[in-house]
């Protein structure tokens, strides 16, 4: 194994991520020799702080103020992170696998490059009714939350390759090339400390989700380049830090999606973009009355009313942000967007794979 020269720390947020530590911390340390592996906190109260420092001294620790979420719970510490060349940003929900780091390294040093991310595996979570306990199965599909890569379509609607919409595909190796991305997961991706430093980091008032894809679009205007490298290959227990019916998930999926685009869309293309969206989400809010209404005749299930509401909510949220996103605007004409809307593409044409689009 080839030694690395260059200073990487491994940053891991945690807000009551107890279970999952347990499940990554020990796979971490094994494969990644010679790292510095720093575990920020959001003031978690599971005790996953005490449980790092009596099992696992040798990793770093630091405790932020308030539950900042995933945005300003990086910036806290990697805003004024002097020590390393290259910070590697992971969730606490990740497994990664032997010789995960030198790939990432050698991409972003010989592509010309600035962010890159490995290709990111799905563990499936199955729970068992018999000793009511969780069963954790590394499959071969990719994960919904980067697959090996991320794009944007012409309407700012994300997908990757290998997931399109709810369609997973199996990896049997059909992007395995490393390629140029539209923006890298949060889940695990690498930077350059001077571009993270220099972007000023993730955008606080996105909270959680969405703010990767603003940070990898803010940093293209710039001329930087994002890279998914699939020699590296992590894993990731999908919906384990957020399930993915949580109604707080669709919250801030719906308000920060739009909020992406004002901030960073050309106004032309915004105009033709932003009512459609608005007017899809409530197609969306349909669909969840209908089939809540459904569940709600037939089993008593009143669960499905929550994603409606806290899309309404998403909505006026992102009404008193508008006019601080529109200050924020510093948009430039994109040439690397899917140059057609992925939703028709999936729904009505039936291009359920990233390979069966046209390269563009």
């Amino acid at each position: 194994m080839e030694e690395i020269k260059e200073k990487i720390g491994i940053f891991i947020l945690n807000y009551n991520g107890l279970i999952w530590l347990k499940e990554s911390i020990p796979n971490i340390i094994k494969y990644s020799p010679n790292n510095d592996i720093i575990l920020i906190d959001n003031q978690s109260s599971d005790g996953s702080v005490n449980f790092i420092k009596k099992k696992f001294p040798q990793i770093k620790i630091k405790i932020n103020n308030h539950n900042y979420g995933f945005s300003k719970g990086y910036n806290e510490v990697l805003l004024n992170e002097t020590k390393y060349d290259y910070f590697i940003i992971m969730n606490n929900d990740v497994q990664v696998t032997p010789n995960w780091i030198q790939p990432l390294l050698k991409t972003i040093k010989q592509e010309g490059t600035n962010i890159v991310q490995p290709k990111i595996k799905n563990i499936k979570i199955e729970h068992t009714k018999e000793n009511n306990q969780e069963k954790y199965i590394k499959t071969n599909k990719f994960d919904y939350a980067g697959g090996s890569g991320g794009f944007l379509d012409i309407m700012g609607i994300p997908f990757c390759r290998g997931r399109i919409i709810n369609t997973i595909e199996e990896d049997i190796g059909q992007y395995d090339q490393t390629q140029r991305v539209f923006w890298a997961s949060g889940c695990c991706f690498m930077i350059n400390k001077n571009t993270f430093q220099d972007l000023n980091g993730f955008d606080n008032d996105f909270f959680m989700h969405h703010e990767e894809i603003d940070l990898c679009w803010r940093a293209q205007k710039n001329n930087q380049k994002i890279f998914c490298c699939p020699e590296s290959v992590v894993f990731h227990f999908g919906g384990g830090t957020m399930q993915y019916n949580n109604p707080l998930k669709h919250y801030y999926n719906h308000r920060n999606s739009l909020l992406l685009l004002v901030k960073n869309m050309c106004f032309k293309r915004l105009l033709a973009t932003l009512i459609p969206r608005i007017l899809l989400d409530y197609i969306i809010v349909l669909f969840y009355l209908l089939k809540a209404s459904f569940l709600l005749m037939k089993k008593g299930d009143f669960k499905l009313l929550q994603a409606p509401l806290f899309i309404f909510m998403a909505h006026m949220s992102f009404l008193l942000l508008l006019p601080k996103f529109l200050y924020k605007r510093k948009p430039i004409k994109m040439t690397f967007l899917y140059p057609k809307s992925i939703l028709i593409e999936y729904f009505f044409r039936n291009k359920k794979k990233f390979s069966d689009l046209k390269k563009f």
